[in-house]
């Protein structure tokens, strides 16, 4: 008796590490075909968005008043986001400027760094998390009220009339938000230039334009057409794919901010290495 029970703890032990093992293998591989269907599902939706988009039938009046909707309805955070964005940098460098006796270089600093990264990605990310939301609530409410079922019952394709004018609207409007942030940046780091000094209005905008060349407005601009059709994408994916009951909505406008918003930073960092070798 003594003898055998050893080898029948050894027998229990081997047992249970081998179902161990054989529930974490199917389980890595229950995740790795999850992540496979995902990865799968995000290219078909994007491949059908990209083969509406060029097809016959476009929604025109549906984007219109989709720009209409983003534009006008971001219009007062991302002001008030442009001119704190330039009062926040020129309060913040000036000092050290002023100790290195190079204040004169205030406005060509500040503009470059608001052209070039701070205002399309403060502007990218304060969109994602409205524009995203909103269209990640939207399109979830339509999916959850059935109506995107019934659109799909009466042959009425969505992805072409919900999801396409959506997405352009998005890759065109922010853009156009980032060049009025933008412009009330320098407005706001005029404003913060003159709080403990004379600086005319004049001066400082030459001074501020003198500096900024060709090569830091083109590729920042262009990143935004990736922002905005990234937030785009990103805000009706989660909601055209969102789940059957009322909580669905929320989950698919969360989702949507977080996804967009690390989106974002990811294709900014590639945008960053690609100007690099530029």
């Amino acid at each position: 008796m003594t003898n055998t029970t050893p080898i029948k703890r050894i027998g229990y032990y081997a047992r249970k590490k081998t179902i161990d093992v054989t529930e974490g293998t199917i389980s890595n591989s229950n995740k790795f075909k999850k992540f496979a269907v995902d990865t799968a599902d995000v290219f078909l939706f994007l491949f059908n968005v990209v083969r509406n988009t060029f097809s016959r039938g476009f929604e025109f009046r549906e984007f219109t008043k989709q720009c209409f909707e983003i534009g006008n309805k971001s219009l007062p955070l991302i002001s008030i986001t442009g001119v704190i964005i330039g009062l926040v940098l020129t309060i913040q460098s000036r000092p050290v400027l002023v100790d290195f006796g190079a204040e004169t270089m205030l406005p060509g600093m500040v503009a470059i760094s608001i052209i070039r990264e701070m205002g399309p990605v403060i502007c990218a990310l304060i969109c994602a998390g409205k524009i995203g939301s909103g269209m990640g609530a939207e399109i979830g409410s339509m999916r959850v009220t059935e109506q995107i079922d019934a659109m799909e019952v009466s042959s009425t394709n969505p992805i072409r009339f919900l999801i396409v004018p959506r997405v352009l609207a998005a890759t065109l409007m922010l853009p156009l938000l980032v060049l009025y942030a933008d412009a009330l940046g320098i407005l706001g780091s005029w404003a913060g230039a003159n709080i403990k000094g004379d600086v005319s209005f004049v001066l400082f905008i030459t001074q501020a334009f003198g500096d900024v060349e060709f090569i830091d407005l083109i590729p920042a601009f262009i990143k935004t057409f990736f922002f905005g059709a990234v937030i785009g994408l990103t805000g009706c994916y989660k909601g055209y794919n969102a789940g059957r009951g009322t909580e669905s909505v929320g989950i698919a406008a969360n989702s949507a901010v977080v996804m967009a918003s690390l989106l974002v930073i990811v294709v900014d960092l590639i945008a960053v290495q690609i100007t690099d070798m530029l």
